[in-house]
């Protein structure tokens, strides 16, 4: 399990930590949505988490992202447990740079 480094911008140092955060804890809500088959809350958060991933310089939480929003509009459940693992992973060897 090797890390992912993600270069960010040092003014973004006092909030990427809480961002970071948020995002673990839209995994516990992705899966007890999935868990009550809440297709709407897997879409919107995987918007939510689409628009604001790059903004914060993880653009790879974008594109999982707009994959779980996709996912809820196709009702595709295999899909969308698929995309939340590879968030976790994500989450899990992240390693965050701020570029000096």
């Amino acid at each position: 399990m090797s890390a992912i480094t993600v270069h960010i911008d040092p003014d973004l140092e006092d909030i990427v930590p809480g961002f970071l955060e948020n995002r673990r804890r839209d995994v516990q809500t992705l899966e007890t949505a999935l868990h009550q088959n809440d297709l709407k809350t897997i879409h919107v958060i995987g918007h939510r988490m689409k628009g604001d991933g790059g903004g914060y310089g993880f653009d790879a939480i974008s594109m999982l992202g707009a994959a779980l929003e996709q996912a809820a509009t196709r009702e595709d459940q295999s899909a969308i447990r698929r995309h939340t693992a590879e968030l976790v992973d994500f989450l899990a060897r992240v390693t965050v740079v701020y570029r000096r």
